[in-house]
């Protein structure tokens, strides 16, 4: 049981880690969701902005990151 603890707050603190990764890419399968609900697409069509999306959201996250590590090492 206490493995199963570990393992459940572990996952639990890397969504909560970064809010905005995760907010992010919420959005992006909110918004393929939609996309395919909404206007009838195919569902290969929401899998596409869903890749991209998130592949997107997570450069984003990356070169946010390297830019504040940058700025902190110059201090």
């Amino acid at each position: 049981m206490n493995i199963l603890k570990d393992v459940l707050l572990e996952l639990f603190s890397m969504f909560v880690a970064d809010a905005r990764l995760t907010a992010a890419i919420l959005a992006i399968v909110v918004i393929a969701a939609l996309m395919i609900d909404a206007t009838g697409w195919s569902p290969l069509v929401g899998g596409a902005v869903l890749l991209l999306g998130c592949i997107a959201v997570l450069l984003l996250s990356v070169r946010r990151e390297a830019a504040r590590r940058l700025l902190e090492s110059r201090h």
